[in-house]
């Protein structure tokens, strides 16, 4: 609660499955007195395979249902939503509408010193070039390498983030970028985080030389600093997440420790319907 007794609006995140959860424990980190209301459509995960019609149809629904929680921004934790629907949510929402895509795109121009950024998605979010348009937004000289890699996904679901599997994985993804010497990688998949120091690792041992790694999640964090009085993220009271899922919440709750880093006990997970 406010000093004055105001209640503090949230700030809404949804994304088709567990992935986004990375993003709400990159939020909560970088301002841990934010509440927030974490919306999972597990009844239709990925949203990967869906039209860009039908995506946009579910990323509204999600949108509306958030609203309902009086938030103050939104946050689309999916790259799927954010690469066809954000446009669409930011002119119906009167409240900011942040993707994952931009900020990660804009950490990588960033960072490169080369001018050769390798993306790591899944299939879906690299055919559609959407981190292709989003990097060249922020230089249109950049070289961009987009490479999927689609196990890390259940890799990441299942909890092998490290080992000589995860290893074998990245690997094979990241001999393509190798070969084309890119100095930066953008994670394009929020469930990729969890792989960071496996995919760096093993990056670094292939190119004989460091390489920067950057978290789509942690950029997107950063960009919220960016946001108008009012709608910015707070600092200082306690803050508080509320999950919820629209299939298995069971299954969710599984999971949901690793992505957010630390153990949910005592955190209800609320199945709802929209």
């Amino acid at each position: 609660m406010h000093p004055t007794g105001r209640v503090e609006k949230p700030i809404g995140i949804f994304d088709s499955g567990l992935g986004g959860l990375t993003v709400a424990r990159a939020v909560q980190e970088a301002f841990p007195s934010e509440h927030l209301v974490y919306l999972g459509d597990t009844a239709r995960v990925p949203y990967g395979t869906r039209s860009a019609e039908t995506v946009v149809k579910y990323a509204i629904g999600c949108a509306e249902r958030l609203l309902a929680f009086d938030i103050k921004l939104l946050v689309v934790a999916c790259n799927t939503a954010s690469g066809v629907a954000l446009e669409a949510l930011q002119e119906r929402l009167d409240i900011p509408v942040v993707g994952v895509i931009q900020p990660g795109a804009a950490a990588g121009v960033r960072a490169t010193r080369s001018g050769r950024i390798g993306v790591l998605a899944t299939a879906g979010t690299v055919a559609s070039g959407a981190y292709e348009r989003a990097i060249h937004r922020e230089n249109p000289s950049i070289e961009v390498f987009a490479q999927p890699a689609p196990l890390f996904v259940p890799l990441a679901e299942e909890g092998w983030v490290t080992g000589e599997v995860p290893r074998l994985a990245a690997t094979k993804y990241l001999e393509p970028l190798v070969e084309v010497d890119v100095d930066t990688i953008v994670l394009g998949c929020t469930h990729y985080p969890l792989l960071n120091e496996t995919i760096h690792d093993v990056a670094a041992e292939l190119l004989g030389h460091e390489l920067v790694v950057v978290d789509s999640a942690e950029a997107t964090a950063a960009a919220l600093r960016e946001l108008r009085p009012g709608s910015a993220p707070r600092r200082g009271a306690e803050a508080n997440l509320r999950i919820l899922v629209t299939d298995l919440p069971g299954q969710f709750a599984s999971s949901a420790s690793r992505f957010l880093g630390k153990p949910i006990d005592g955190l209800d997970i609320e199945a709802i319907d929209l």
